[in-house]
């Protein structure tokens, strides 16, 4: 029995969770590049409260991973893990498009569309267009 659906369902469940617990709790969106900018180069405004929060839920994210992947190491095995160079470039493409795009993934994708907007759901529908014309070009036609 296939039971890799189980395990996308199981993130999408806590990503959706802790998006939503967020802005139950705090009033803010869970855009991990939102987040980790104002962390970066806070408000000169901006309370201290905000940038604990913001400290917390980044932390989070690492520890919550680093846990999974001491609970359940083989859901992170890769077939073939990129060289560095190929991940810095990634890295700032990704920082890059997220600029342009006024967003991340979590926060147009997950937060956005989530509470019905248009210009999130362009995002995102530009977001996996582009991530499946990547695919396509690197695994199947390069």
């Amino acid at each position: 029995m296939n039971i890799e659906w189980t395990r996308a369902l199981l993130g999408g469940v806590l990503i959706g969770t802790s998006a939503a617990l967020l802005l139950l709790t705090h009033g803010r969106i869970a855009g991990i590049s939102g987040v980790l900018g104002s962390v970066l180069r806070p408000a000169p405004d901006e309370a201290r409260s905000e940038t604990r929060w913001r400290l917390a839920f980044l932390l989070a994210l690492i520890l919550g991973g680093a846990l999974f992947v001491r609970v359940w190491p083989e859901q992170f095995e890769t077939l073939g893990m990129p060289r560095w160079p190929v991940l810095v470039i990634a890295g700032l493409l990704v920082g890059v498009g997220t600029r342009l795009g006024h967003g991340c993934t979590s926060g147009h994708g997950v937060c956005g569309i989530g509470r019905g907007s248009s210009r999130s759901l362009v995002a995102t529908v530009t977001f996996m267009a582009t991530a499946i014309l990547t695919v396509l070009l690197t695994r199947h036609l390069l």
